[in-house]
């Protein structure tokens, strides 16, 4: 008995001491947290409830990679499971055996304890040779990433063996409800009952102190993701994918604008740095990481998080590391920060270490330079290994106070910034439901609005912008010059046709750029053939703002948003249509913070399709092409637009569809979203080289898109591949306009004639 009552007390001092450090860290980066701008809570969870069930119980967002999704659903879910084993055990020994949890069908309970033990293992090993037999390249190797294999074996190693010795001790038969530790217990038969009284202690101590061990871990590690990604998810935008924050530019007490420092991230945001699994998913599909830039999704985030840790600690002099002695390498305040330094030496050992990689893959990382070595990789595509090495070699930490450090510059370099073309696939692939882009511009507003710090190809382009309304410079009143060329119909302005009823907002792009003018003009013919009544304000169109705004020049994007708002309510715009991805997610989901109300906003595909379903528009003529369709990010994973597009080409007689390896919400970035279509790459692959190389893997005579810009892309991309003479590149709306009017030769689809 008296026994029985020092284990008790044992048990409750370890146990009160672990949940005492466990809330210490979680405490300490709460307030490290609080250091960010306000935001606002949900309090009701309408619209919320139904996607937090489906990411966090039904891990949707983890089966897009169905056999890591697979494994960590077993994971998840036998932890859930094992919480009740856990519960039985601490009765079994601090009961010396005699009771255990009081649940019915006891035995029935305990099988699907040893099942779920073993399906854990089994789940564990997977993922262990994922990381080091696969040697996947988004998944990072070392002791830190090891420390969860060692945990969780650990644990599942001590429940068999207490369950082991406990059958010995009390001297249980052989039983099909325990197959495993039954098994066990045979083949140690020779020890005696007390020998197996003790090694049952021994092993209930030790998943006492393991489990302990690991709950106060959790926090200080990528597994605080545990806590914070249910938070995050059900935390999450309801607003439209990828809608910008406002700034209100008149704020007079503003001191700055975008985000300059750690503290200017609001709390929300900070949330994310905490949410993340550094699972490598986002940077596995970024266009920037998968061609050689420097930016790192994965990283980027991880980055801050230890910037805010970093700071954290010292601004509250609160050390993020419980006990200290055993996690931590400095004092609370803040004597060692982290920062990207750039380094022509060999990255010593110690450091390869910290980074959790292999010297390989540092070395295609340009051995820690101050620029990623893009290299042949070997017949592949894509290939992520030299900018997640890159990253892993420059990221350190010095002896330096961390408030010394700067965010831009030091923590995300201005690289690293500009890289990104803000396709959200990032954002589609993260499982806790991190937010990256926002971040990233918000980061651009600084540099521009505070700083005045862009790439000159970019201030150029928004100079152009500024002064005449479109990014070349070209006169503001030629906007409306392509309109002579639309063969056999006059396209009204809305001057001259005030009873229209779509407003054809053609963009910069569609009016200027000579290629995206035969859009406008296919356009035009198919609505004018449809009966639809259409305008275009001509001269008094502006840009969309589309460009300033994805480049953090909010103050310009404002004013031309209010322009373009004034005007449409001038001439009573109820409904607009655009060809231009870019233009239609601005002025649908931006457009209405700054007072668009009641006006229906469509994207070309989206009315052909109605119309073609209505049967305003006929398919008369045979297009025979082999065709695959790219989805630009700005239709797809912004707005769902996914179908509309496809369903369009599938009734042109003679199309064949065929889709790409990566398509539809795992579509590649064309290289242009972000301002990027303005700017030149000067680092790795080109971007749309690597997705025409995707696009024709699937040998097509034709390659289709339903944007501008994703057309110029792609439409250089066969140029650079000199295939340009044998596969095309049109828009949706080019190859409807085939299908609809034919042309010189062709024949009505299903006549003797050949047709083109």
């Amino acid at each position: 008995m008296a026994g029985q009552l020092i284990n008790l007390i044992l048990f409750l001092a370890l146990t009160g001491c672990g949940v005492y450090l466990f809330y210490r860290a979680v405490y300490h980066r709460w307030l490290y947290m609080k250091l960010g701008k306000k935001t606002a809570v949900p309090l009701k969870g309408e619209g919320r409830w139904g996607e937090f069930l489906a990411q966090v119980f039904g891990q949707t967002k983890l089966l897009k990679d169905i056999r890591s999704g697979i494994m960590h659903i077993v994971i998840f879910y036998g932890f859930v499971i094992l919480q009740f084993g856990a519960l039985d055990l601490i009765i079994k020994g601090l009961t010396a055996g005699k009771h255990h949890l009081p649940v019915p069908g006891y035995g029935w309970f305990s099988l699907l304890q040893e099942i779920t033990v073993f399906a854990i293992l089994v789940a564990m090993g997977y993922a262990a040779y994922r990381r080091y037999g696969e040697k996947l390249a988004r998944l990072k190797r070392g002791w830190k990433p090891s420390i969860v294999v060692f945990f969780i074996f650990g644990l599942m190693a001590s429940v068999l063996f207490s369950l082991a010795f406990e059958r010995i001790w009390l001297g249980m038969a052989f039983s099909g409800y325990a197959p495993i530790t039954s098994v066990m217990a045979e083949g140690m038969q020779g020890i005696g009952a007390g020998a197996a009284h003790v090694l049952f202690m021994v092993s209930w101590w030790a998943h006492l102190a393991i489990l302990l061990a690991f709950l106060v871990y959790v926090p200080q590690s990528k597994h605080f993701h545990i806590l914070t990604a249910p938070v995050n998810i059900y935390l999450r935008k309801q607003e439209p994918a990828g809608r910008l924050s406002k700034i209100d530019l008149e704020d007079e007490e503003a001191e700055s604008f975008g985000v300059g420092k750690i503290e200017e991230f609001n709390q929300k945001q900070m949330l994310d740095f905490y949410a993340c699994v550094e699972c490598g998913r986002c940077t596995n599909v970024c266009p920037a990481s998968n061609t050689g830039k420097a930016l790192s999704p994965m990283h980027m985030i991880v980055k801050l998080r230890d910037h805010l840790i970093d700071k954290g600690a010292a601004v509250t002099g609160k050390s993020p590391w419980v006990p200290e002695f055993a996690f931590g390498t400095g004092s609370a305040g803040g004597g060692k920060a982290h920062a990207f330094v750039p380094r022509s030496a060999e990255m010593p050992g110690s450091l390869l270490e910290m980074a959790g990689g292999s010297a390989e893959e540092v070395a295609a990382g340009a051995e820690a330079s101050d620029s990623v070595a893009w290299r042949d990789p070997g017949g592949a595509i894509t290939d992520i290994r030299p900018t997640i090495g890159w990253q892993k070699a420059s990221w350190h930490q010095e002896e330096r106070s961390p408030q010394e450090v700067e965010l831009i510059g030091e923590v995300m370099t201005e690289d690293e910034i500009w890289a990104c073309t803000t396709c959200r696939n990032c954002e589609d692939q993260c499982p806790v439901g991190n937010e990256h882009v926002d971040k990233i511009i918000d980061l651009r507003r600084h540099l521009v609005l505070m700083q005045g710090s862009v790439p000159h190809e970019g201030q150029r382009a928004m100079q152009n912008i500024e002064r005449q309304g479109n990014p070349w410079g070209i006169n503001r009143n030629d906007r409306v010059k392509w309109t002579g060329d639309v063969e056999g119909i006059s396209v009204p302005l809305v001057k001259e046709n005030p009873e229209f009823d779509y407003l054809f907002f053609v963009g910069s792009m569609g009016s200027y750029d000579l290629r995206s003018r035969k859009i406008s003009r296919a356009v035009a013919r198919l609505l004018n053939e449809s009966g639809i009544r259409f305008a275009i304000l001509g001269n008094e169109e502006r840009n969309s703002g589309d460009t300033p705004r994805r480049m953090g020049n909010e103050m310009l994007f404002q004013q031309l948003c209010m322009e373009n708002i004034e005007t449409f309510r001038k001439y009573g715009v109820t409904k607009i249509v655009t060809a231009c991805p870019h233009t239609f997610n601005t002025l649908k989901n931006e457009y209405p913070d700054f007072g668009l109300e009641g006006v229906e906003v469509l994207h070309h595909t989206q009315l052909f399709d109605r119309l073609l379903k209505e049967g305003r528009l006929q398919a008369n003529y045979e297009v025979n092409e082999r065709i695959t369709y790219h989805d630009s990010c700005y239709l797809g994973r912004y707005n769902n637009v996914y179908d509309e597009p496809r369903d369009v080409l599938r009734a042109i007689p003679g199309v064949e569809l065929v889709e790409m390896a990566r398509s539809r919400e795992n579509g590649m970035c064309c290289g242009a979203g972000g301002g990027m279509m303005w700017m030149e790459e000067t680092a790795g692959k080109r971007v749309n080289l690597a997705r025409t190389e995707q696009a024709l893997e699937v040998n097509p005579t034709l390659i289709s898109s339903a944007c501008p810009y994703c057309l110029t892309m792609l439409e250089d991309g066969t140029k650079l591949k000199e295939v340009d003479d044998r596969v095309k590149a049109r828009d949706i709306a080019e190859i409807l306009e085939e299908a609809v009017f034919g042309r010189a030769g062709s024949a009505p689809a299903g006549s003797e004639g050949m047709a083109v």
